[in-house]
């Protein structure tokens, strides 16, 4: 009995030196596999790429046989399956070079943002990476990137100084400043729906350490210290990042005792000065919310640091945060592990005039919930100013949310430029 037709009895990757899995095969699943649950892909074949040469062999193939092509390297950012097309890994390719006489590094599309922190280290240099060192610098920087030391030195997409990409025809070019300068200009916020990005260059900013660290609190301090805080945030230097959270911990023998179990709101704080300094700033949040029942704060490396991210079900962007807004946080955390609601401001609202697309830069505080919780995004609409951020956006029809009217406009017409056909149309594109 003959076996039934499938697209990858067809599809060659002729020259290609990397690892090919098929359907069914040892590796497929793994290799598969997204940081988001809901994603579940199923390409023809995945293609683990050791050169910007495999990368091209299967862009062509994928363009040869009209399947849908897409690029992972952590899996962080996959918001969209690659059904039935050919599902490229980078993870190999991931080089870093740290030039410190320049504080420029350059990586790979395979490169984690703990093995940039790693090698800029050595040199005192820290580069604008997120909350967690696990997820790929590539696609964080192409959707904006939001760190710790964004309120200081901008989004990660602000400090691009140059990439490398291979068109959807195939072509290697060079984007930058003089260079290809819309298709540089769309890099830097607009997402991966341009070309692949096969090498980044970028700032790096001296850092040596940071006061950094989460001070817990009883639940019941939720409401002061969150009626404190949207005030507090007014007069709060560039160098301090904070973030207020209504978590339910773990009860688990590795949660301190303190703790463990317990329904807490807590302040995560990541400060690019001393300890004394930190305090001073500080000390209005601590007198709302009362004494601590755990401080974890202390004096690091900013490698060291590990603020932690929240897992976004549910994303809104503020410009006031009204009592009505707080009262629905904290019922909301009944329900919720976990709520962050973030301070943006600073130099994140100072962009340079060649700055990229990242938009809705006047935002003042976001807030992101790890749980679907019944009727909260009604409860919040009202107040919320209606962006959004493309790293924190799970929706791919929302694209267009994370920008301006004008940016999108602008990179319709890059993506016009460099991709007319719309080869790059998995996850996060410009439409």
């Amino acid at each position: 009995m003959s076996q039934p037709y499938s697209i990858q009895d067809e599809i060659r990757l002729p020259g290609f030196t990397g690892t090919v899995y098929l359907p069914g095969e040892a590796g497929y699943d793994e290799a598969r596999r997204s940081l988001n649950p809901a994603v579940d892909s199923r390409p023809a074949l995945i293609a683990e790429a050791q050169s910007v040469a495999d990368l091209r062999v299967a862009l062509m193939a994928a363009r040869a046989h009209g399947v849908p092509f897409a690029v992972q390297a952590t899996g962080h950012g996959t918001h969209a399956p690659c059904d039935g097309g050919i599902l490229v890994k980078t993870t190999s390719m991931a080089s870093v070079l740290v030039d410190p006489e320049r504080r420029i590094a350059r990586v790979g599309p395979g490169a984690r943002w703990s093995e940039v922190i790693a090698a800029a280290a050595p040199f005192g240099l820290a580069p604008l990476s997120g909350s967690a060192p696990s997820v790929g610098v590539t696609g964080y920087t192409l959707g904006g990137g939001l760190g710790w030391l964004a309120r200081k030195h901008g989004f990660a997409a602000d400090s691009v100084l140059r990439a490398e990409v291979l068109l959807a025809d195939g072509r290697h070019v060079t984007a930058s400043p003089d260079s290809h300068p819309e298709l540089f200009w769309a890099l830097r916020g607009g997402g991966g729906g341009f070309g692949v990005v096969t090498s980044l260059e970028f700032r790096l900013y001296p850092v040596p350490e940071v006061f950094a660290g989460f001070v817990y609190f009883p639940i019941e301090a939720a409401a002061r210290t969150l009626e404190a805080y949207r005030t507090w945030i007014d007069d709060a230097p560039d160098e301090i990042s904070t973030a207020v959270v209504l978590k339910r911990m773990p009860d688990d023998e590795q949660v301190p005792a303190a703790v463990r179990g317990r329904h807490v709101v807590l302040l995560k704080v990541l400060h690019a000065g001393t300890a004394e300094e930190a305090g001073e700033l500080l000390a209005p949040l601590f007198r709302a919310a009362g004494p601590a029942l755990l401080d974890e704060t202390r004096t690091t490396t900013y490698g060291a640091a590990a603020m932690g991210g929240t897992p976004n079900r549910h994303m809104d962007m503020f410009d006031t945060v009204p009592g009505e807004v707080v009262d629905a946080l904290v019922r909301a955390s009944e329900q919720a592990q976990t709520i962050e609601i973030r301070h943006w401001g600073g130099a994140i609202r100072r962009p340079g005039p060649d700055a990229g697309p990242v938009s809705h830069r006047a935002t003042r505080l976001s807030v992101i919930v790890d749980t679907v919780v019944p009727g909260l995004a009604e409860e919040l609409r009202p107040y919320a100013n209606g962006g959004t951020f493309l790293n924190f956006l799970a929706d791919p029809s929302r694209t267009a949310a994370a920008y301006t009217e004008a940016d999108y406009a602008r990179l319709r017409e890059v993506k016009r430029a460099y991709d007319p056909d719309g080869f790059f149309r998995v996850g996060h594109v410009t439409t």
